[in-house]
């Protein structure tokens, strides 16, 4: 934006905020060292409230960031002293040339190093003018320093270190970070968060005993995870096994790699990241993991809707990326119990890298194992719950649930329904979808993820096998092919048109059963 700025001739300030979480991500460190050699006005905003690992806690409490970028951040301070000689040597560099420039930038730097420490001499080795730092909530301070800057006409990128507290203000975010970081309806004297109590636990929770529990057996396992101890739930593996639990910060990419070299040595990673928040690290997912057949395991939680969090956080696309690479193994859960025996599963893939989904939200109250510890599933091979004779409705992941709800509104209008139960994606199971093609006049699929996805792999297997030729009824139910708005995960399936109801309503709508539009409609609202 500053360089299009100045392409077209415009004299505006551009301002770029970047909280210190997000400067553990290289992409941050590429963008300075570009700014700094480009040399344009350019003001970066580092505000820095101590979050360089994403408010979280410990199931003993809450924990200091981690990383060295947090302790240099936190040594980082400021000299008048320093600023008037900076100015100084400026000045020399303008009115006597080159030489003079190389003794005053050594000068510059070896100054700062002194003043600032190792922490401000990185920005300006990077070429960024470094002030701070200033205490962010003294505003009087803070708009004195944005109008002095704004005021340099010739500054060049200037980085002003920012210091906040999270939740300043707002005494139950400020003792509760973590917990404050996202909510739900909350008593705003109180602070205290109104969740209804449900019989069952969440995916993620369900994951991270699953995984404790088998590395009660093997002590090769660990976990993996970028700052979100509290959001994967492998705090409560942390808690059993704190040697086995590493914790990198706010980056995916580093995870990934980290887990690789981890995978070369024999040791089992299970790297747990947000669906969306892998999204970062696919690079390294092709050329460090899959391209290596390293055994890495992804525990993609988010997978799917997420509700009030949005797109940002939304999980629509993680079995289309996971799926095209050669050597993953990609599975997705129907319900709890599944979801402990593909976390055995992938413990016991020791040849390549595998991934399992699974969504944010609470379980069925499916039957789980004893002690939480699940049976390694045969590779690439599903499983059929109920059958039927014409309509097939094939889940992927827990839209499995909605189909075996889609059967009974089928089976009021006296079509026999199968429905099968994927698990995985890839391998696929051939055999299973060559049977259910052969044997039902419609065939559904139906998953929680983008275009692209099981669906895709689905129609490609029927297509090379001629089961498309002949008088089958296929069809594919994805997420829409775009990004679906904040709201209840429940009124987002209906919108995505994936409700029981609207998989119910694809079905009839390829039999020749005698049905009004209306009913056809009502069923899709």
């Amino acid at each position: 934006m500053a360089i299009a700025r100045d392409m077209i001739g415009k004299d505006n300030h551009v301002i770029s905020v970047i909280g210190d979480g997000a400067m553990t991500g290289g992409q941050a460190y590429e963008a300075m060292n570009n700014a700094g050699f480009l040399d344009t006005n350019l003001i970066i905003i580092l505000n820095d409230n101590e979050q360089v690992s994403l408010p979280t806690a410990t199931m003993d409490g809450p924990v200091p960031p981690v990383g060295a970028l947090s302790r240099a951040l936190a040594r980082l301070n400021t000299s008048s002293n320093f600023h008037r000689l900076r100015e100084v040597a400026k000045g020399i560099t303008k009115q006597i040339g080159s030489r003079a420039h190389e003794f005053a930038s050594k000068l510059d730097s070896y100054v700062r190093g002194m003043v600032g420490g190792a922490g401000a001499c990185l920005f300006e080795e990077l070429g960024l003018f470094y002030i701070g730092p200033v205490d962010g909530h003294d505003m009087e301070d803070l708009v004195h320093i944005l109008e002095s800057v704004k005021g340099m006409p010739t500054l060049g990128p200037v980085l002003i270190h920012v210091i906040t507290e999270k939740g300043k203000g707002y005494h139950p975010a400020e003792v509760a970070p973590d917990k404050m970081h996202g909510v739900v309806k909350f008593d705003p004297k109180s602070g205290k968060q109104l969740k209804s109590k449900t019989s069952t636990r969440s995916y993620t929770q369900y994951f991270a005993e699953s995984l404790t529990a088998e590395a009660e057996v093997d002590e090769k396992i660990v976990a993996i995870h970028a700052a979100m101890g509290g959001g994967t739930g492998l705090n409560l593996f942390q808690k059993r096994f704190p040697e086995r639990c590493f914790d990198v910060g706010i980056a995916e990419q580093h995870a990934v790699t980290f887990a690789a070299g981890l995978a070369t040595e024999g040791i089992k990673p299970f790297c747990a990241i947000y669906s969306s928040f892998l999204q970062r690290g696919f690079d390294q997912v092709v050329h460090d993991v899959d391209l290596q057949k390293l055994p890495v395991r992804f525990a993609l939680d988010r997978a799917g809707l997420v509700g009030a969090d949005g797109p940002t956080h939304c999980g629509a696309f993680d079995t289309t990326f996971m799926a095209c690479l050669p050597n993953m193994v990609v599975m997705a859960p129907s319900d709890e119990t599944e979801l402990m025996h593909m976390v055995a599963t992938a413990a016991a893939i020791d040849d390549r890298p595998s991934c399992f989904r699974y969504p944010r939200g609470n379980g069925i109250g499916s039957i789980l194992p004893p002690n939480n510890k699940g049976t390694p599933l045969e590779v690439g091979k599903g499983r059929v719950l109920k059958e039927g004779s014409r309509v097939a409705l094939v889940g992927y992941g827990t839209m499995v649930q909605s189909c075996m709800e889609a059967a009974k509104v089928l089976e009021a209008h006296g079509i026999t329904t199968t429905v099968a139960d994927a698990r995985f994606c890839k391998p696929l199971d051939g055999d299973l979808m060559r049977q259910l093609a052969r044997e039902h006049e419609i065939l559904i699929t139906v998953e929680e993820g983008s275009i692209g996805g099981f669906g895709s792999h689905v129609s490609h297997f029927l297509g090379l096998n001629g089961l498309l030729d002949g008088n089958l009824k296929w069809r594919a139910m994805t997420l829409p092919d775009r990004y679906l708005n904040h709201g209840s995960q429940t009124d987002q399936i209906k919108i995505a048109g994936l409700s029981s109801n609207h998989i119910a309503a694809t079905a009839l709508s390829l039999t020749n059963v005698n049905l009004s539009s209306h009913l056809l409609l009502s069923l899709q609202i």
